[in-house]
């Protein structure tokens, strides 16, 4: 029986790639290698996905891969708290090398090394092979370390320098080769003989010399790195117009003199590391996201060790570790609060604007910012596990995958390469055999071709637009899986929500307090509740939470009795007190009289109605029903605002379904729907040529949101829900919905502008630089312009990407920080009081 193949997936840290078609180098060379399934890279993030068999191959020998294409690795791309040395043991005997899917993991030491303890985990560094930070490697920062990849703005910030300075050589030596060239004495009028004696052309040569060996050598390293790797890319024709200019002037020169190109091959080379100076500039800020993620944890954190705090380096927590968070305090790492009360400001992470409240028992996410008091917080994941490692994870492979038009973009950049070497090679045999041009004119329109068609701009059309687009949903909590959801998310116009836990709250609320005639509804409030915090039942607690709101104050409740499938009864300040459904009523033999008619109207409307009786006369009722988020009506709106119908899935009644379908606007319901039966009714939708997002939040909602043509799960969900679906919404926040459409649609748009610039740019440019127009027309394009028309494309494409960050979104509305509920619990839990099973229908 053949085995199933085991996969893993790994973010590499991948430096220096100065030109968008590189990154077909790494693609090319890894993916021939043994146990590499597929590779992803991304110039403008510098790193590449790479999915492989770790029974196969290793990290270490991918990184080792990575080098010997001629670029720098320092290990995975991962946050600043997780130790990534890249030091992998021999693989065991049954020839696993030990790695998870996740990006950040690092094995656990041989069987040789002294075990690390049951609380060992990926991050901590003590586990890696045995390493143990020296004193001076303790108080460096991560970076120098670990040999993570969290400095890749620095890189970035060094590569945009080198291009700089290559630039500003090739530009001052070609100011005096064009001054002594034929463009300079006969267009500029410059008539200086050459220095030293030397003929004009020999002077150029001796000027051209830094420009070739220094400021160009960036390309003929670049083709030689790409011939090697079997892959032509834009190195390779730069390298070639350049070259073959540079390399015809010098055969000329030695030759006895005549007409040369040194300034065409100089000029061009400046014009092409202008550009792309600029390029790498503008690209540079598409990765403002995933950097600002990348340095969200803190370097070091306290621990206490004996009751007293030690700081320790935030990748040596262990799981069980007990930290010590002051007010103003970054939290370390992912944890559940033992000791103290505070608000912490979870935005960063989740992109939830108001700060949340914890106690005791709440869990909190690493990277958060500790607002006011003093938290003791018991670490529950580290390293790789945290909620910020997987959220960069995420991010980083959405960022490195490609749509399918980036697909087709890459493979057409290809051709691209090949179109122009052959293009050049016949335009130069056309000009030199069939006209009476001579060769210099030939060599001049052949690499004006070779320059104009370089595919750059091709290359970075995609990329650079989504980069920035799944940045822009990160910054907002919204974490698009890869850009085929991104691409999908554009062209959606049905969105099917779940109701309960999406559009609603998924806890019960106070709906109507409805009184009898002289009842007061405050006194109706306190007596009911002062029952019902004797009881632990999610609709009591409900109750509880309105009477607390409405400040009416508490009174004591005496002989608590639970009726199940009833109610309650108890004595309220000499009163008896009787708080339950129709059936506990008549039991004690209560006439509801007019408020019979209100309980109808309720039920109907699909909330739940709670009577409330005192020395056996029905004084009023209280209506629950799982209440609307505050932000789905607005959802809603927006959602209908571009263009999508919304529809309700639940499994609810449907007066239920009415109701809140009812209140938001929602346009179509699809009420009483078994969970097995939620995926058929999507395929309904899409059978009717719709095309379907899900949104969804529990294990019930999965299957509908694999069959749906873009699946969205709620943060809050499950891990099955977030596993399955296309898209997760940190924030839980319906409102993200339509902000998430709106962010695939923008995305997709600046996708097509750059491809459709890009492409007819190359259509345009290729018969102009051909000397097709010339005999007609006159119109001809030497080197210089073509590489200045070139570059310019290429930054054109990065600046419209970028301009993607102005999209105008749906304004983040502050959902309410959690309140606590009865006990000072969070919601949703109960407190321990007296045990009761369920008293209500």
């Amino acid at each position: 029986m053949e085995t199933r193949k085991e996969q893993s997936t790994a973010v590499l840290d991948v430096r220096g790639l100065n030109w968008a078609t590189e990154k077909n180098i790494i693609e090319a060379v890894l993916g021939r290698r043994p146990g590499v399934l597929e590779v992803e890279a991304n110039p403008v993030a510098q790193t590449a996905t790479v999915t492989y068999d770790p029974r196969v191959t290793s990290l270490a020998e991918l990184r080792g891969w990575v080098t010997e294409c001629g670029y720098h690795c320092a290990g995975q791309s991962v946050p600043a708290h997780i130790c990534d040395p890249m030091i992998e043991p021999d693989p065991p005997p049954d020839g696993h090398a030990g790695h998870g899917a996740a990006a950040a993991t690092v094995p656990a030491p041989p069987a040789s090394a002294e075990p690390a303890g049951p609380a060992a985990h990926a991050g901590h560094a003590p586990a890696h092979a045995g390493h143990s930070p020296s004193p001076e490697e303790a108080v460096r920062a991560p970076e120098e370390v670990m040999g993570h990849g969290g400095h890749a703005g620095m890189s970035m910030a060094a590569m945009v320098a080198d291009m700089r300075n290559r630039f500003l050589v090739a530009a001052v030596f070609s100011v005096p080769i064009l001054l002594w060239s034929p463009i300079g004495r006969d267009v500029l009028g410059f008539s200086v003989a050459a220095p030293f004696g030397l003929r004009d052309d020999v002077w150029m040569l001796l000027l051209s010399l830094p420009v070739i060996f220094y400021s160009c050598w960036i390309f003929f390293d670049g083709a030689v790195r790409a011939l090697r790797a079997r892959t032509l890319d834009m190195m390779v024709l730069v390298a070639v117009a350049v070259g073959a200019g540079w390399l015809y002037s010098l055969v000329v020169t030695l030759t006895g003199g005549g007409e040369v190109f040194y300034e065409a091959a100089s000029v061009l080379a400046a014009f092409v590391l202008l550009g792309h100076w600029f390029e790498m500039r503008a690209r540079g800020g598409a990765n403002d996201a995933i950097r600002t993620l990348l340095d969200l944890a803190p370097p070091r954190a306290l621990v206490l060790r004996d009751g007293e705090p030690v700081e320790v380096p935030t990748a040596e927590i262990m799981v069980g570790d007990l930290l010590l968070v002051r007010p103003g305090a970054k939290i370390a790492t992912d944890g559940v609060v033992e000791d103290g009360d505070s608000e912490v400001d979870e935005s960063v992470v989740t992109g939830e604007s108001l700060p949340v409240h914890k106690q005791p028992g709440s869990q909190v996410i690493g990277a958060t910012i500790n607002k006011n008091g003093t938290l003791r917080v018991r670490a529950t994941k580290v390293g790789a596990d945290t909620a910020l490692a997987q959220i960069v994870k995420l991010v980083q492979e959405a960022q490195n995958s490609k749509a399918p038009g980036q697909k087709l973009a890459d493979r057409a950049a290809f051709w691209l390469v090949f179109v122009a070497l052959i293009g050049g090679g016949l335009t130069f045999a056309v000009w030199l055999l069939a006209t009476d041009r001579p060769a210099s004119a030939a060599v001049l329109f052949a690499i004006t071709v070779v320059v104009i068609t370089c595919p750059d701009a091709l290359g970075l059309a995609t990329p650079t637009a989504i980069m920035v687009g799944t940045g822009l949903g990160a910054k907002r909590g919204i974490l698009f899986k890869n850009a085929i959801a991104l691409e999908t998310s554009a062209r959606i116009d049905t969105v099917v929500m779940d109701k309960t836990g999406t559009l609603t709250k998924g806890e019960p609320e106070v709906t109507d307090v409805v009184t009898a005639d002289g009842v007061d509804q405050a006194e109706l409030l306190r007596l009911a509740a002062a029952v019902e915090r004797e009881s632990e039942h999610p609709l009591a607690e409900a109750i509880v939470r309105r009477a607390d709101q409405a400040g009416v104050g508490q009174a004591a409740a005496d002989g608590f009795q639970n009726m199940p499938g009833h109610g309650a009864l108890a004595t309220v300040e000499g009163r008896q007190v009787a708080v339950g459904n129709r059936r506990l009523l008549d039991r004690e033999g209560v006439e509801l009289g007019a408020l019979g008619a209100r309980r109808e109207e309720l039920a109907a409307g699909g909330r739940t109605a709670v009577l409330v009786a005192v020395d056996g006369r029905a004084v009023g009722l209280v209506g629950i029903a799982d209440a609307a988020r505050e932000t789905s009506a607005a959802a809603v709106a927006a959602l209908h605002q571009v263009g999508v119908q919304v529809v309700m899935l639940t499994g609810d009644n449907r007066a239920t379904a009415e109701r809140i379908a009812g209140q938001l606007g929602i346009d179509q319901v699809i009420a009483e729907v078994l969970p097995g039966d939620k995926a058929t009714k999507m395929a309904e939708l899409q059978q009717g040529g719709r095309r379907v997002a899900m949104v969804g939040d529990g294990v019930n909602d999965a299957p509908a949101l694999a069959q749906a043509d873009l699946g969205i799960a709620i943060g809050a969900g499950t891990d099955v829900a977030i596993e399955t679906a296309d898209v997760v919404l940190m924030r839980s926040d319906p409102l993200d919905v339509p902000t998430a459409l709106q962010i695939g649609r923008g995305t997709l748009r600046k996708m097509r502008q750059n491809l459709g610039w890009a492409i007819g740019y190359n259509a345009i440019a290729l018969p102009i630089a051909a000397g097709v127009f010339e005999p007609s027309l006159g119109l001809v394009l030497r080197p210089e312009i073509a590489a200045l028309s070139m570059s310019g494309s290429s930054v054109i494409v990065a600046v419209n990407a970028l301009a993607l960050k102005g999209l105008r979104l749906p304004a983040a509305e502050p959902t309410a920080p959690a309140r606590p509920g009865p006990g000072g619990q969070p919601p949703g839990t109960t407190t321990a009081r007296r045990p009761s099973p369920p008293h209500r229908p």
